[in-house]
């Protein structure tokens, strides 16, 4: 399958200028909604309400139903309507510190999202997130954790990343006060549980004489907090450093950027959830 933009031929062709189209080459008839979030463009809720605004065409006829199904062969265009609407949705990438909760604040609590600002801004962007724009947390991390966090209005990259058919992994560098040794790394690794389930295998390996480093598949509620504790470990610091292919890198503490549609497109891929 392929993926191309064209533009009209000019104003006397009378031609919409073209934001993305693609040859659908399934074996069995599939819903235009559900097609395009496979292919990581949209959520179907979002195709739906494209294909009301008529932004969907099928060969080059305008797509009016909701249901429509796309067969073998045919090609799927959204405008540029389409586009303007899909780029508006905003993705950052964030150094948390320690003392900011990556959702919804309580009490005195203070929002990471409150550190979208010009000023914290690490390098160029678009736009600035204004206190209307919802931000969701595409992987928690506590108030008392820092690192690589990643907020978004995109429910395409939510289902990618925190869906439950993730395949996406997180990594963290965790320093522990206890005794570490062969028997508590390779408790860590497998065999614990926490609320009555048993965790998925874990890799867990020793940095230092109280460091260790930590590679998850899953994210459970203060998940590493809690296994270290099932091991008489106790952590004092905990780093977030990569989301799949996406890593800090050189972000300051404190600071942001705009995720890129080539990292987008990367924790997309590493989901195993594309078509």
């Amino acid at each position: 399958m392929t993926n191309a933009r064209s533009a009209s031929e000019g104003p006397a062709s009378g031609a919409t200028i073209m934001a993305w189209t693609k040859k659908y080459d399934g074996d069995e008839p599939q819903r235009v909604n559900k097609w395009l979030a496979q292919s990581g463009v949209c959520s179907r809720r979002e195709a739906e309400a494209l294909i009301e605004a008529g932004a969907v065409l099928i060969d080059g006829e305008r797509v009016t139903d909701v249901g429509r199904k796309i067969t073998a062969g045919q090609t799927l265009t959204l405008n540029d309507r389409a586009e303007a609407e899909l780029s508006s949705q905003i993705s950052v990438v964030i150094h948390k510190p320690v003392g900011l909760v990556s959702s919804q604040p309580e009490g005195g609590q203070i929002p990471a999202a409150r550190l979208l600002t010009r000023e914290n801004l690490y390098g160029q962007a678009a736009a600035i997130p204004s206190s209307r724009t919802s931000l969701a947390p595409m992987g928690r991390l506590d108030q008392d954790s820092r690192g690589l966090l990643v907020l978004s209005e995109d429910g395409v990259l939510a289902k990618a990343v925190i869906g439950p058919e993730s395949q996406v992994d997180k990594e963290y560098l965790v320093r522990v006060a206890g005794r570490v040794n062969r028997e508590t790394i390779t408790r860590l690794r497998h065999g614990l549980e926490l609320d009555g389930r048993k965790l998925k295998p874990a890799k867990v390996t020793l940095e230092e004489d109280d460091s260790l480093r930590f590679i998850l598949t899953e994210g459970r509620n203060r998940q590493i907090r809690r296994m270290c504790e099932l091991v008489g470990l106790e952590v004092s610091d905990l780093f977030r450093v990569r989301i799949g292919p996406l890593k800090l890198g050189d972000l300051p503490e404190g600071k942001w950027r705009p995720l890129t549609a080539h990292e987008r497109e990367g924790l997309i891929a590493a989901s195993g959830s594309r078509a």
